[in-house]
């Protein structure tokens, strides 16, 4: 088979390409805008379109492809191919994405819930390499997790394990996203806390001074403000980071992990403002023998998380 891996990333705005070797290495790199048709099988026809064009951009063809990888928002059935009503992805769940793709580029295709995929990426290149239990989280506009428990990916079903962001902080509190009330995501996930900001900065905040407008307002702004010493900013950072603490004591409780990778907004936030008061609230509120197992650390791949992630996926596809 051919060392060329394919790894497609379908997000809610954007569809990435990535093309890869065996060894995880990057190539080329394109993306399209998703596909909103409401129509699955019109949308993947743009997918498979995206493919050949990476492809024929580096003088390939699907015919020099070893596998293919797809890196999508859950709920999904990784062994049919099919996504289960994904809310990213209107009109999706019919057709098997999997066959569909596999038809079309004549290659093994394989699929994974987008934060099992970061979770897989993070293990083998980034933040979690050595770990044998690792659970990683994302807080960008939702709250996403993916486990990595001895040594191998953790999916339960359909593919749902990790979905940390939906477990339960306060009883009744606020509303979420998904129809609940109370969860962590509703708490500390990007979206959320936007929408917060924008709704309760005062008047004379440094959060709005900096951007200029209320309807500027998000998590890069608010930080800025915290590390310019805004009083609010701070309030509301330690209420960021009570939350994010609580969630992370129920994981340790639950999987007794060894390594804790965090991405997005705790790793922009950085240690002084979020590592360090998160491992001083959790280290509080764990046993000694946890305590003394676990590390709570940054993700270390950045910007490129999302090609690896989808070329790990790839692999995936060669190991069924």
């Amino acid at each position: 088979m051919s060392e060329w891996r394919l790894g497609i990333d379908i997000g809610g705005t954007k569809v990435a390409f990535v093309l890869g070797d065996a060894a995880g290495a990057t190539r080329a790199q394109s993306r399209i805008p998703a596909p909103h048709s409401g129509d699955q099988a019109r949308d993947l026809e743009a997918v498979v379109a995206g493919c050949r064009a990476l492809l024929a951009g580096e003088g390939a063809a699907p015919a020099d492809l070893g596998a293919v990888g797809v890196a999508l928002p859950g709920p999904l059935e990784p062994a049919s191919g099919r996504v289960i009503e994904a809310p990213n992805l209107p009109g999706w769940g019919p057709l098997s994405v999997r066959d569909v793709l596999a038809e079309a580029l004549g290659a093994p295709v394989a699929l994974e819930n987008d934060a099992n995929a970061a979770a897989l990426a993070e293990w083998r290149f980034g933040a979690g390499q050595g770990a044998e239990r690792m659970v990683y989280l994302t807080m960008s506009t939702g709250v996403g997790g993916g486990l990595v428990l001895d040594g191998a990916l953790y999916r339960g079903v359909l593919a749902s394990a990790g979905e940390v962001g939906h477990s339960p902080v306060e009883w009744d509190g606020l509303p979420c996203a998904c129809g609940r009330r109370g969860c962590l995501e509703a708490y500390i996930g990007g979206a959320a806390l936007g929408e917060r900001l924008r709704r309760e900065t005062p008047d004379d905040s440094a959060i709005l001074a900096l951007a200029g407008s209320r309807e500027s307002i998000g998590p890069e702004v608010w930080l800025d403000a915290v590390r310019a010493g805004d009083a609010y900013a701070q309030r509301e950072l330690d209420r960021y980071n009570h939350y994010l603490a609580w969630g992370i004591t129920q994981l340790v409780f639950t999987l007794a992990p060894d390594r804790i990778v965090l991405g997005t907004i705790p790793r922009a936030a950085g240690e002084a403002l979020c590592f360090e008061p998160v491992r001083r609230q959790v280290r509080a509120r764990i046993w000694p023998f946890l305590r003394e197992r676990l590390e709570i650390v940054p993700a270390g791949l950045g910007a490129e998380l999302p090609a690896r992630a989808a070329l790990c996926v790839a692999e995936l596809a060669l190991e069924a």
